[in-house]
């Protein structure tokens, strides 16, 4: 889960990491009564999930009460890159003496974290990678030992930073580990890591993505979920307790088990299709979950056809066919479903749905067989 941008710093504010004072808005007039709170200068920040906001002219230095009505103003209801921005957070403004870049992320293929430090903050990391590789200082924690004193030393010496900000910097690096250790983060990036004129540190920037399985141990953190920036689809099948991911194209998928939708998903992608989602109704599947999952997939208007692989193990082919012949009776869909029913009771779920004569519904054998037929019922 991603959290804006103030959201993140919330988060880092909980285990002493140093942020500038500010407060998020929704209307112009309250974004000028917390900038009349906080005083002039501020900064007028457009909170939306996605970097090159400043670029974009999400980012705006206000003086004074008019400038911070004209630039909420503007920056309320703006489209950053396919995103509307519904909140603003106004800020102390910040003096700069130099911009550091900090982060720590989950490094699968090392199966360990990565601590990366950089002098080069304040731009695309991905472009100080690529011209500079050299400037990030990087680091794997052993998770048995831990974000130690010296690791903050280290990578302080690595990437060149100020003398005398060597032990502060570490101690901003420790106080980064602990919380994503805490808060179960999956990254936590820190763009940029500011020293200022009086060699203070802070988080001017603060992008955080919590692991979404670990939020049940977290539900302060479960709360700060971004509405405005989830998808619809995802949204409805998280309340009914599906596991559905939408993608690019136009054939709707449903499948019981991850491994058996993803193998289904490449099956008709070499069929020539473009899946519409991701949708794993679980093992043990019963006709009320049929019913909803049908619903989200068809909630999509993309979809222009449906396939349902199913291989029963604990999930029963004949629930399974219950829940598609209640789906019908209920929504009425308008476009072709293909059902491969193979394993427990699939003689009995086949003769379920031959006995309702369902409109435009195609039972195949093979989920080759499925996947040509659907690619070729979708157009």
């Amino acid at each position: 889960m991603d959290l804006l941008e103030y959201q993140g710093k919330q988060l880092l504010a909980r285990h002493g990491v140093p942020v500038p004072s500010g407060k998020p808005a929704t209307t112009v007039d309250e974004a000028v009564a917390v900038a009349e709170e906080i005083g002039y200068p501020c900064v007028v920040k457009a909170q939306v999930q996605i970097g090159g906001r400043g670029k974009l002219g999400g980012i705006k230095v206000a003086a004074s009460r008019a400038e911070v009505e004209e630039h909420a103003g503007n920056i309320l209801g703006m489209d950053i890159k396919g995103l509307t921005v519904h909140e603003v957070w106004i800020e102390e403004a910040s003096d700069i003496a130099s911009e550091y870049y900090a982060s720590i992320v989950f490094d699968r293929s090392a199966k360990s974290s990565l601590v990366m430090l950089s002098t080069k903050g304040g731009m695309d990391i991905e472009a100080v990678a690529d011209e500079d590789p050299d400037a990030i200082a990087h680091l794997h924690v052993d998770p048995l030992l831990g974000f130690q004193d010296f690791h903050g030393r280290r990578l302080a010496f690595d990437a060149g930073v100020d003398a005398d900000v060597i032990r502060p910097i570490g101690d901003m690096l420790a106080k980064l580990y602990e919380t994503y250790l805490e808060e179960e983060a999956l990254l936590i990036e820190v763009n940029p890591l500011i020293i200022t004129n009086d060699r203070e540190i802070k988080a001017l920037d603060a992008k955080v993505t919590l692991d979404g399985n670990a939020l049940y141990r977290h539900p302060e953190n479960a709360e700060l979920t971004d509405p405005s920036a989830e998808d619809p689809q995802e949204k409805m099948a998280k309340e009914r307790g599906l596991t559905y991911v939408k993608l690019d194209g136009n054939i709707g998928i449903l499948g019981n088990g991850a491994g058996l939708v993803m193998s289904t998903l490449d099956v008709v992608a070499q069929a020539g299709g473009a899946p519409a989602n991701f949708l794993d109704a679980g093992g043990g599947s019963k006709a009320e979950a049929i019913t909803s999952a049908v619903e989200v997939i068809l909630s999509d208007s993309k979809v222009t056809a449906v396939l349902f692989n199913i291989f029963g193990g604990i999930t029963r082919c004949d629930e399974v066919a219950k829940g598609l012949i209640e789906a019908f009776a209920t929504i009425n869909p308008t476009v072709p479903f293909v059902v491969r029913l193979d394993g427990t009771n699939d003689v009995a779920g086949r003769e379920l749905l031959a006995e309702a004569d369902l409109p435009n519904v195609h039972t195949v054998a093979t989920m080759l067989e499925a996947a040509e037929k659907v690619v070729e019922l979708a157009g």
